[in-house]
């Protein structure tokens, strides 16, 4: 697993279930536009205000129609027992990824407590293949997922735990994770750490953005040894133009904008979909 990683959006129905045919559309034009690999319920997905039947077929959905190598599945939730059972899931299915948050609710968390709680989903997982990458967010968890536990389970169980998405927007952490840990798989959660990827030993990005500039990203990956700095500069600009906008939403925009299909506009709570003068300032972005 490595490069230009889309965190895709889920598409939603009338009643705020998955719905499949654009949920995959949108799916196979990312892995033929760009993108090396999708992220699947992620946080863009709305994973976390998706229920275990609704997340265990948006898997199936994926598995069944994508080449499994090519994705990775957001399972984590703070109960260990249903982020067991997702992970598990999972890997019946064939996934070989699975991303996972730390057990979010109760904060702080000590270090000895979230490798315990790791320590408890490795074991319960037993002999199945499922690699772990941690998901480090946060802004959103209140749990800054620090480099010496990960370090540790990496070290007692290290075909398990094998990498990271970072969602701090802290790179010197990213660094240090590398320095650390030889081999371990880093995706800082920004396009715009494509350009020193090949000098820090970065595995790509896994980015919610990349959904609009996936032709773009794919670019700049290939060209990473030497990526011409207008490339960036595009980049950078295209993300921050839509995450000057609530992201979640203003992704599922830009989506619907590429596809003509307006019921990607829907969000689950507490999201709201964009105001008609958002929707006006990303309708005049310039995307390939």
């Amino acid at each position: 697993m490595q490069g230009v990683i889309a965190a895709v959006p889920t598409a939603l129905d009338n009643d705020g279930q998955p719905a499949k045919a654009p949920f995959l559309e949108h799916c196979n034009w990312a892995l033929a536009n760009g993108c090396d690999g999708l992220n699947i319920l992620g946080s863009t997905g709305e994973a976390n205000s998706l229920d275990r039947a609704a997340r265990m077929q948006v898997m199936e959905w994926a598995a069944e129609a994508l080449p499994k190598e090519r994705l990775m599945v957001g399972t984590g939730t703070p109960s260990l027992a249903e982020t067991i059972a997702l992970t598990a899931h999972a890997d019946d299915l064939g996934y070989r990824v699975a991303l996972v948050l730390p057990p979010y609710y109760y904060t702080p968390a000590s270090d000895d407590g979230l490798y315990e709680w790791y320590r408890a989903l490795h074991d319960a997982l037993g002999e199945r293949a499922i690699e772990i990458y941690f998901y480090n967010f946060p802004q959103m968890t209140g749990i800054p997922l620090p480099v010496s536990v990960i370090t540790r389970l990496n070290r007692d169980m290290p075909t398990r735990f094998t990498g990271i998405k970072d969602s701090s927007a802290d790179l010197p952490y990213c660094r240090e994770l590398i320095s650390a840990i030889p081999g371990f798989r880093v995706f800082p959660s920004s396009e715009t750490a494509l350009g020193e990827a090949a000098a820090s030993g970065f595995a790509g990005c896994i980015s919610a953005t990349v959904n609009v500039s996936a032709v773009l990203c794919g670019q700049i990956w290939a060209a990473r040894e030497d990526v011409p700095q207008d490339m960036l500069v595009k980049a950078a600009a295209l993300r921050n133009a839509v995450a000057a906008h609530p992201l979640i939403p203003a992704v599922k925009e830009m989506v619907a904008r590429r596809t003509g299909d307006m019921e990607w506009r829907r969000v689950m709570p507490p999201f709201m979909e964009l105001s008609e003068e958002a929707r006006a300032e990303l309708s005049v972005l310039e995307v390939d």
